[in-house]
């Protein structure tokens, strides 16, 4: 899906987002802000809670709160939307809600302990993507 269809937008008053341009800010920001181990698992047509799911590691606490803060600051500055952002203050693991696309950006350890990946693959790991190298 490229577009949300603008009913969905008009019934909450919001304008609507090409999700690919915002799941693209989201992987760019990623990327620019060093994050480890990026990736993108497409849930359209498999869940009805988001196009996207990006998961994301950083090295410290520190470098998990700026991610996401620099990441819900880019989507409201290009989007004109506020996300909602959980787990910032503990920063081992942060929730950004973008409605279309879902962010969890891990401290490494927290990461494998709760193994989102594996979760959400559905026993298919062809359609995980590694959004970079």
């Amino acid at each position: 899906m490229t577009e949300r269809p603008a009913e969905t937008a008009a019934g909450n008053g919001r304008t609507p987002i090409d999700v690919e341009e915002l799941h693209a800010l989201v992987l760019k920001s990623l990327d620019d802000d060093q994050a480890i181990e990026v990736v993108s698992i497409p849930l359209a047509g498999k869940s009805n809670i988001a196009d996207h799911m990006v998961i994301a590691s950083g090295r410290s606490t520190r470098q998990v709160a700026s991610m996401a803060s620099k990441l819900a600051q880019r989507i409201k500055e290009k989007f004109g939307k506020s996300v909602r952002v959980e787990g910032l203050g503990a920063a081992d693991w942060v929730l950004i809600d973008a409605d279309d696309v879902i962010v969890h950006i891990f401290r490494p350890e927290v990461r494998n302990f709760y193994n989102l990946e594996r979760m959400w693959a559905f026993g298919d790991d062809s359609g995980m993507n590694a959004a970079r190298g």
